[in-house]
């Protein structure tokens, strides 16, 4: 009996370009962390079958009838979370690079799938495993890597921006005491440089 192999494809959705300004958000985009600007949430109404389709609709486009038929057998999508953007889609594994390519050139969501309307985007492929467990065990890894990575991000923002206030402030205190200091300092030269004229003078009478 032959057993049929294939492959699972751990797929990002990112998100390049700047939110819908009809959106309503709670934080302006400026305040956002490029990595998490990235990888924004995917609408709710995306769902599996919508992304499935619109795999087929582009594999159809790219390879007609033969592309159609060397993967309508195996193609689904196993996993789909809108909150991270992610996606496991299983396919054979003699044609996954057909998958692949589709979705390399798939380039906004399925209209139906937001009601602003078409929505520019990136399909990512990250890894291709061979069980669905490998490539679970990616997606929470990457998963983590981007939290922490967003975290690190805005703490330096919000570091430099302390910085910048407090630096501001403490010049502005030293300012004063180092002008006062730096005329008491060059008043004290002037005197010291009359006492030595004075001993040298006495020096030659």
């Amino acid at each position: 009996m032959v057993r049929l192999k294939n492959r699972y494809l751990l797929v990002h959705i990112l998100y390049p370009d700047a939110p819908n300004a009809e959106i309503p958000t709670s934080k302006p985009p400026s305040s956002v962390p490029d990595v998490v600007q990235f990888h924004q949430p995917t609408p709710d109404a995306l769902t599996p079958q919508l992304l499935a389709r619109a795999i087929r609709d582009e594999v159809s486009l790219l390879f007609g009838d033969y592309g159609v038929g060397m993967t309508a057998g195996s193609l689904s999508v196993r996993y789909l979370s809108p909150a991270t953007s992610t996606a496991i889609i299983k396919c054979s594994r003699a044609h996954y690079r057909l998958v692949w390519a589709a979705l390399s050139f798939l380039s906004k969501l399925p209209k139906s799938s937001n009601k602003y309307g078409v929505q520019a985007c990136v399909f990512q492929v990250v890894r291709v495993s061979g069980t669905i467990r490998k490539a679970e065990e990616e997606a929470i890894r990457r998963a983590r890597a981007t939290i922490l990575k967003a975290k690190k991000e805005t703490a330096e923002r919000v570091g430099s921006g302390l910085d910048a206030l407090l630096g501001e402030g403490d010049e502005e205190q030293r300012d004063p005491n180092e002008s006062l200091g730096n005329s008491l300092g060059a008043e004290s030269g002037v005197e010291n440089n009359d006492d030595e004229e004075e001993d040298d003078s006495e020096e030659e009478d």
